[in-house]
């Protein structure tokens, strides 16, 4: 691992100089893929200078200890730098992992009412509300790609399109059942239903990801609906594509432009297709690599939200959150860190050969 880093190091001394030269910055597409690679190294760099200037200043205080002035001071200075190194060290084998390819990217948010009726339907309001504030606190654009309302506050299904840094990076472990225990507001007697919300995250393809030729493609224009037959556009506006190969449909309305539709459409197909593809290779690998990428059945429950106890707990990694209001209204950092966290402790048990 060391002898990595120091090779690291070694790299981005080196990007360093390459940014100085006038040369290179003068070449604004050179110099901005130079930096890009300089930035992504950075932080493992001031993760490695940290833990060397730790471990010498342990190494100063074994050696304080023969000296009978400063050896008691030492003493109670050593336990705190060897838990210090040993939480650096660690660190720094997180930061070494593999990095997901798709960290970086964008996302579609698919989240869809399950079982439950109107109650589900509510609650992936709710959790859309949740994600789009979430979105808000880390400065990310949230831009919605198509709706169905089911006339009582919520939506059969809502489709978003979150742009912004590492998306895919922190939300990628939300894909799943989420399942909601509460007393609904139309329920007279009081009972605590349960119900469920389907969420799907899908990394943004892109013209290299994926080819969708247009033989391939069906086109349907229509007019768009809204609750109770309600008219939404007067013209027929909303878009149907049917990916033929691979029986794909996909339906955008909520623009009045036709060609907004599609254009949206168009580039919902080609995540799906994408994660299609990933899906493929993720079922090729070992259920532990499975695991490790986070990456299970997504008719897996992995969440419940609790309301008459206030709990949110995630079921994969058994974490139970007394803050059910706080991550309902987008705080969702602590949650996410945590699977995060289990996630990576994962990936190290597999070690380098998965």
């Amino acid at each position: 691992m060391f002898e990595q880093l120091k090779d690291i190091v070694a790299k981005y001394h080196q990007l360093s100089e390459q940014m100085a030269d006038p040369a290179i910055s003068s070449d604004a597409k050179r110099y901005q893929s130079i930096a890009k690679e300089h930035s992504g190294l950075s932080e493992l760099v001031r993760s490695y200078e940290k833990y060397q200037k730790v471990s010498q200043d342990l190494e100063g205080n074994r050696e304080l200890l023969k000296d009978p002035d400063l050896g008691e001071i030492a003493k109670e200075e050593i336990p705190r730098l060897e838990s210090e190194l040993e939480d650096l060290e660690q660190d720094l084998k997180i930061q070494l992992l593999p990095k997901d390819p798709h960290d970086d990217k964008n996302i579609f948010l698919e989240i869809r009412a399950g079982a439950g009726g109107d109650e589900a339907g509510i609650f992936a309001g709710d959790l859309f509300r949740m994600y789009s504030r979430y979105a808000e606190t880390r400065g990310w654009k949230v831009e919605l790609m198509d709706s169905n309302p089911t006339g009582v506050g919520g939506f059969k299904e809502v489709i978003v399109q979150i742009s912004g840094e590492q998306v895919f990076s922190a939300l990628k472990y939300e894909g799943g059942v989420h399942r909601v225990q509460r007393v609904p507001k139309t329920e007279a007697s009081g009972r605590i239903h349960t119900s469920t919300v389907t969420v799907v995250v899908m990394p943004e393809a892109s013209d290299v990801d994926v080819k969708v030729e247009d033989k391939d493609l069906k086109v349907d224009v229509m007019r768009a609906s809204g609750p109770g037959g309600q008219s939404v556009n007067t013209t027929d506006s909303a878009v149907r594509l049917t990916h033929i190969p691979s029986g794909i449909v996909v339906i955008c309305r909520d623009e009045k432009s036709q060609h907004k539709n599609k254009a949206k459409a168009m580039k919902i197909l080609k995540a799906r297709l994408y994660d299609v593809e990933m899906e493929k290779q993720n079922q090729e690998r070992s259920d532990q690599r499975k695991s490790m990428v986070g990456m299970g059945d997504r008719s897996e429950k992995i969440r419940t939200y609790n309301f008459p106890q206030g709990r949110v707990t995630d079921h994969r990694i058994g974490l139970t959150l007394h803050q059910l209001e706080t991550v309902m209204n987008g705080d969702l950092t602590a949650l996410i860190e945590k699977i995060r966290g289990y996630y990576q402790a994962e990936a190290l048990k597999s070690g380098p050969g998965l």
